[in-house]
């Protein structure tokens, strides 16, 4: 009570002269018009100042719950993303291996699936390692596919590897044709290009044009008719003028393999026996 009375004895001129000035401020503005509009704009411009930093400090302070849920929520979406990703990757590697190879659904082909673990691009015969051997039922001669369309041939196995010859290799010859035609002929590489290979031995008759769609003939026991094997990229004549050569563009990019599928033929050995006792007759 003391510190109060020693306050008002030291400063009650001052606190008396502040009473004054708000007293003549107040009767200022309620009895002259110009300077209350004055005035009342003022007052709402500092009260809507000083909202404004209320709100801001407040909003600061609130960051802290707003940047949790966040988080949380960019977790959730992070997880629901993956998920759609995976689902989505499963699908099109589904209706991938459906769309190059429609007559492996038939009874007389099984699939096996394996991962290519070993490739070469550049060498004259490149070859392509895979995971699964004679153990898992991969024996030479059975086909290998891709999620784009064909790869190459088993050539040898061991119990739980297989090599395969590549389409990209001096000695692969696979006999294929035109999407909408019978017309055919035989795809070899000649180097060069990993993307491309050449079509050859293509009659003069055949009709066809560019961008056409080159699929296996189904002229032999390793492949079914019909596995996508690429498009027509340009078209010249063979040495010789007697049939068409054609640049092949690959629809297997060979620059990045990893899942494929083995096609076995369940009557291999049969039609085999029947050609080989075909050619034994005189």
């Amino acid at each position: 009570m003391r510190n109060l009375l020693n306050f008002l004895l030291n400063y009650g001129y001052w606190i008396l002269f502040l009473l004054l000035e708000v007293a003549s401020f107040m009767l200022l503005f309620r009895f002259n018009s110009y300077q209350g509009s004055v005035g009342f704009t003022s007052a709402n411009w500092i009260a809507g100042h000083i909202y404004t930093v209320s709100a801001e400090v407040s909003s600061f302070f609130k960051l802290r719950s707003v940047n949790h849920r966040l988080t949380q929520e960019n977790v959730t979406l992070q997880a629901e993303n993956k998920a759609l990703r995976e689902a989505l990757q499963r699908t099109v590697s589904e209706v991938g291996d459906k769309a190059i190879a429609p007559d492996l659904q038939k009874d007389d082909y099984s699939t096996i699936p394996v991962h290519v673990i070993n490739n070469s691009l550049h060498l004259p015969d490149n070859y392509l390692t895979l995971d699964k051997g004679a153990a898992d039922g991969v024996a030479p001669e059975m086909g290998v596919v891709g999620g784009n369309g064909v790869m190459g041939i088993v050539y040898m196995v061991s119990e739980h590897y297989a090599l395969a010859i590549s389409l990209l290799n001096s000695k692969s010859s696979i006999s294929c044709k035109f999407k909408h035609s019978d017309y055919f002929g035989y795809l070899k590489w000649k180097g060069g290009s990993p993307r491309h290979a050449l079509l050859e031995d293509v009659p003069r008759h055949a009709l066809f044009q560019k961008g056409d769609t080159i699929v296996t003939s189904g002229y032999s026991a390793v492949f079914p008719q019909g596995l996508m094997v690429g498009t027509v990229d340009s078209i010249a004549d063979s040495n010789d003028g007697l049939s068409y050569l054609l640049r092949v563009q690959l629809a297997t990019d060979f620059a990045c393999l990893d899942n494929a599928l083995i096609i076995s033929n369940d009557h291999r050995e049969e039609q085999h026996a029947l050609e080989t006792k075909a050619q034994q007759v005189p």
